[in-house]
């Protein structure tokens, strides 16, 4: 036990020059020199006079310390476990064993996440992310797999500490859904979740089929990036939206309410549709529907590389065989596989709670290159 422990602690301390290396590709110090210096400006008598230039200033003040102070506080977590190892090796203290392993499985992986964050170099990589599911054809089937996709991305918000908000939400016919949409609140939020757009593919037994025969089933999911209020580059005008307000139903429950409230608008020169039902007035889900079609077109703009917003000619993904980025196999093997980077793993139920990181990060490599 002492040679493990001894083991470990060697582990411990390699991670130091590591940690320093991370340090200078986070630019930390820039960092810490940018946020004394915003910080200060957020001191002068008549700072939030200007709404819009403080808001900016405060928000990048905000991500500035998010990315010092969470890599200040991995250093101290490895020096704590590094004493923690040595008062153990010290004391002939087998039974702390477990705990230095943990310690050290667990800054492996958050000093990999924060290196993760240095192949972020898009344009909207620190924004929110809006995620948008959409079955296949295929009928229950699909709809229900749109609906275990939809349980996925919320288990991996929900466990990195991204805040997930339900925007939309349209029941399917027998089970799942026929769509739906969530807005992952966080910073880095769409440089992550910018690699699960498209269309996911689904192989198992179905249990809507009393033959039991093996189905194969397609979703896709869409991904944009959310754009702040004071983004003027799109214009979207009246006569180009046609806004319809319906009863609000489906997987929200109690943060749902019951009325005519929910809102749907179709821009009509594309065909697009996005609608809100989870504010608590007409009012608001407008507005926050409005913010999606905005974010849409902005995304499909930048995304075609299009000149003008008129230039976009609508939706044109084909949710069907050959256009799937990740193949999901439940029967009669276990296995997921990304076909753009070749990652795969065998552990289909960890995956559909939520453990993308794998798939996710190969992405991220790939496209740094």
């Amino acid at each position: 036990m002492i040679i493990a422990l001894e083991e470990a602690r060697l582990k411990l301390c390699a991670l130091r020059a590591s940690l320093e290396e991370l340090g200078a590709s986070l630019h930390v110090e820039e960092l810490r020199a940018k946020a004394k210096e915003l910080e200060e400006l957020t001191y002068a008598e008549n700072f939030w006079s200007d709404q819009a230039r403080s808001t900016k200033i405060a928000k990048e003040l905000a991500d500035y310390k998010d990315t010092v102070e969470g890599y200040d506080r991995l250093c101290e977590r490895l020096e704590e476990a590094i004493m923690l190892a040595e008062m153990a090796i010290e004391e002939n203290d087998d039974a702390s064993l477990p705990e230095v392993e943990a310690e050290l499985d667990a800054i492996v992986r958050e000093a990999e996440r924060r290196r993760i964050e240095t192949l972020f170099s898009g344009e909207y990589d620190k924004n929110n992310a809006i995620l948008s599911f959409h079955p296949g054809a295929g009928g229950t089937e699909a709809q229900d797999w749109a609906s275990m996709l939809y349980r996925m991305y919320c288990r991996w918000g929900e466990s990195h500490g991204f805040t997930v908000k339900l925007l939309d939400w349209l029941d399917g016919d027998e089970a799942g859904l026929k769509s739906a949409t969530i807005l992952v609140e966080g910073l880095h939020a769409y440089g992550y979740l910018k690699s699960e757009n498209g269309v996911h593919r689904l192989v198992r037994v179905s249990p809507f089929d009393a033959s039991g025969r093996r189905q194969t089933s397609f979703a896709s999911v869409e991904v944009m990036p959310e754009f702040n209020d004071d983004d003027d580059t799109i214009e979207i005008r009246d006569e180009d939206i046609e806004v319809t307000a319906h009863r609000s139903s489906g997987a929200g429950g109690q943060h749902i309410n019951k009325t005519d409230s929910a809102i749907r608008i179709v821009h009509i020169p594309t065909g697009i549709v996005v609608g809100c039902q989870t504010e608590r007035s007409q009012f608001q889900n407008k507005e926050t529907a409005l913010k999606m079609l905005k974010s849409k077109l902005m995304e499909i703009k930048a995304r075609e590389k299009l000149d003008r917003i008129e230039d976009i000619q609508g939706v044109k993904t084909n949710i069907e065989w050959g256009a799937q980025i990740r193949s999901y196999v439940f029967m009669p093997y276990t296995l997921v596989k990304d076909t753009r980077t070749g990652y795969e793993t065998g552990d289909v139920a960890a995956v559909m709670d939520g453990d993308l990181d794998g798939f996710i990060n190969a992405y991220l490599r790939e496209n740094s290159k």
